[in-house]
């Protein structure tokens, strides 16, 4: 319920802290599963204290409980083991402190692990985060190489040494984070989203040797999965060995099997690319210097057709053929042309014979009308004494009709 307070009537503290307890002594047992960070086991004390983490948020809990509570597990339970407690919450009112007060405690075992690691990732899977078309190809030749490792670390040095080895002029930007421990989710989680923010950076790899299941959780923790996930930059995930196999090979751009495996995979070595490269330019010369070799082949078979040899021989034969074609058609049109003239000259004869003009010099007259030039074809069409003109073959004169 709320309480009804203000400036001029406040509660005291101790009147808060106790309304505080009394909510709290309501809540009952809950089972609550951490990672011990502290471990308090005094001499002769009755009461063990710890803390329990949450390795994935930057939260922990005060923890108490009886000694034969403890014990019970003592010999398989230290700091830094993971655990499920049962336990009721208590307030501590004149600290104004919360605890959990536990009643059992139970070690996580590898079993469970990796039941839940299982559960998770099947989870994740049908969100899609590891799904092969969301995955980004790494660059063939990265300028600036992010890289997350734990300080001093074998895998630091094997990451460093491989990769220079192979490419001298490969430079890193390093971040050394816990890679393991309460704190290595949060930290590796921020080298990362630091590493993805630099626009240099071209590509960035976590690296860790090898360890227990227990060792290589943080590498399979939810927020480091979906950090990883959302980062613009290609990440590598190089993880313990072979047989390992946390969430973050699953989305990650890349799975190296190991810290030499990412150094060998991020970045080309200098002694192979300059063989590729003498290799690709000896290939490059030879495909020219066989293209060059066929087309002179070619050019040496074109010009020795005879139509190229000798270019002049084809028009000279031509000539020749175009030249008896020229006096065959002069002969055909002068045979013609003779068959016409004298075609034409027996025309000519016959029109001259039997023209009204040739039929005058023979003697004879044409008799026409004066009034209108009519021919006179009957001796009924003149009357006696009219006078009509007489055309012979060399003129004309006039006569006159008698009875």
């Amino acid at each position: 319920m709320g309480l009804n307070t203000s400036a001029d009537a406040p509660l005291p503290v101790g009147e808060v802290s106790r309304l505080i307890g009394g909510w709290i002594d309501r809540l009952g047992a809950i089972w609550v599963e951490g990672q011990i960070t502290q471990l308090s086991r005094r001499p002769g004390a009755g009461v063990v204290f710890l803390t329990l983490r949450d390795p994935s948020h930057d939260i922990s809990v005060s923890v108490t409980c009886y000694r034969q509570v403890f014990d019970a597990v003592a010999d398989i339970v230290s700091e830094g083991a993971r655990v499920v407690v049962q336990a009721k919450p208590e307030w501590y009112a004149p600290r104004g402190q919360l605890s959990l007060r536990a009643t059992q405690i139970k070690p996580v075992g590898v079993g469970e692990l990796l039941a839940r690691l299982e559960q998770l990732k099947k989870s994740l899977a049908a969100e899609g985060l590891f799904a092969p078309e969301r995955k980004k190809p790494l660059p063939f030749l990265p300028q600036l190489v992010g890289l997350v490792c734990g300080r001093a670390s074998a895998a630091e040095r094997d990451v460093l040494e491989n990769a220079r080895h192979r490419w001298p002029a490969v430079r890193f930007e390093v971040r050394n984070v816990a890679v393991q421990g309460v704190h290595a989710v949060t930290q590796v989680v921020q080298a990362v989203k630091e590493l993805d923010t630099l626009a240099e950076v071209d590509v960035i790899i976590v690296a860790r040797g090898g360890g227990s299941v227990e060792d290589l959780l943080p590498f399979s923790d939810e927020q480091l999965v979906r950090a990883v996930a959302s980062c613009r930059t290609p990440v590598v995930s190089a993880i313990g060995h072979e047989p390992d196999n946390p969430l973050l090979d699953h989305v990650a751009d890349l799975r190296a099997s190991t810290p030499t495996d990412a150094a060998k995979k991020v970045v080309p070595d200098v002694g192979e690319e300059y063989e590729r490269v003498a290799f690709l330019r000896d290939r490059a010369r030879r495909s020219i210097e066989a293209f060059l070799d066929r087309e002179e082949r070619g050019l040496a078979h074109a010009l020795a057709r005879p139509s190229m040899e000798h270019p002049h021989r084809m028009v000279e034969d031509r000539e020749q053929q175009i030249t008896a074609y020229v006096d065959r058609a002069r002969r055909t049109l002068g045979h013609l042309l003779d068959r016409a003239q004298s075609e034409l000259t027996h025309t000519h004869a016959r029109v001259v014979a039997l023209s009204p003009a040739a039929t005058l010099q023979r003697g004879y007259a044409v008799l026409q009308k004066k009034q209108d030039g009519a021919v006179v074809r009957a001796a009924d069409e003149v009357a006696p004494g009219e006078e009509l003109r007489a055309r012979v073959a060399e003129g004309e004169f006039t006569v006159r009709v008698d009875n």
